[in-house]
Parts: structure tokens; C-alpha cells; sequence
């Protein structure tokens, strides 16, 4: 008897006819809804949002903003990751052949290799160690990083000026010297 009397008095001071309603005597109140829903086809949801998407503004984009080292030291990073892994899949690839087409073991590649000009063996081997150098690098800088090393604004530029640095050198020294 006593909690009713305490929910009737608890429902007259918090409910406003105007904003909330009761669904059923003695239940929780809800609050009444002021926006208009109408329901529509999955293919009508779709042209509708469509339509809002191409009315909606363009984030900034890439070419206002002032380029940076930063930025591109991650894309190189990402595109050498790219780069290195996929002659290493389809060099997998062709010696998983090797039942199949027996011309492709490390002989037969060693003597084309052989019989290339020098010139064009050492552009090989530069194309090659580019990529592998910076990446190499560049996952020794992020290793820094990871141990709380060079995260001040100087030291991510000083670091990839130096990874820029040891990449141009190795891979000189890889390609001609090597």
C-alpha cells in the first residue's frame, strides 16, 4: 500500500503531460517522441542515402596540407613492404613449380643471371636493395620508437634523415660494391 502511494506521487511530480506518457498503469515512463518516422524499402534506404552522400562535404584532402618527411618516410615504408614482399612470393612460387617446369632451380638462375651485362646486373641489385635497405632501416627507427626512443619532433626528423642517409649508402654499396 505504501509503494503505490510512493510511485503515484513519484509519477505526478516527474511526468508532464507534455513530455512523458505512461504505457500502462504502473510501468516505466517513456518519453514521447517529437520526430515523424516512416518506413521505406531496403532499395529506397539506399537511394536516400545516396542521395545525403552526395550532398555531403569533402573532408580535407591531402593537397592543403603542406607535404612532410613524415609522410613520406610511412608511404615508402608501406611501398617497400609491398615491394619486397612480392618477388618474394612469386619467387616461391616458381620453385614450387619446379616439378613442373624444371628449368627453374637455382642453376639454371645463377647462369642467366651469369650472363648478364654488368651494368644491367648492378641496376638489378640497386632496385633490389633500395627497398630492402630503407625498409630495413625504417623498421629499426619504429623499433626506437616502440622502446620510447627519438619521439620528439626533432628526433623523428633526425632518425629519417638518417634512415634516408643509410639507405642511399648501403644500397650503393650493395649493388656496386657487393
Amino acid at each position: 500500500m505504501a509503494t503505490s502511494i510512493v510511485r503515484q506521487s513519484l509519477f505526478r511530480a516527474v511526468a508532464k503531460p507534455s513530455m512523458l506518457r505512461a504505457s500502462a498503469p504502473g510501468l516505466m515512463l517513456a518519453q514521447r517522441r517529437f520526430v515523424q518516422t516512416e518506413s521505406m524499402t531496403p532499395a529506397e534506404n539506399i537511394s536516400y542515402l545516396n542521395s545525403q552522400r552526395q550532398h555531403r562535404p569533402n573532408s580535407p584532402h591531402a593537397t592543403i596540407y603542406q607535404p612532410q618527411l613524415t609522410w613520406y618516410l610511412s608511404i615508402l615504408n608501406r611501398i617497400t613492404g609491398v615491394a619486397l614482399s612480392g618477388p618474394l612470393y612469386v619467387a616461391a612460387m616458381a620453385y614450387l613449380l619446379h616439378p613442373v617446369i624444371p628449368a627453374i632451380d637455382s642453376a639454371h638462375l645463377i647462369s642467366i643471371v651469369q650472363d648478364l651485362p654488368t651494368w644491367l646486373k648492378g641496376s638489378i641489385k640497386l632496385a633490389l636493395a633500395v627497398p630492402f635497405t630503407f625498409h630495413s632501416f625504417n623498421g629499426l627507427r619504429h623499433l626506437g620508437w616502440d622502446v620510447g626512443k627519438a619521439l620528439t619532433i626533432k628526433g623523428v626528423y633526425t632518425t629519417g634523415y638518417a634512415v634516408l642517409a643509410a639507405t642511399a649508402v648501403s644500397s650503393i654499396y650493395l649493388a656496386f660494391f657487393v
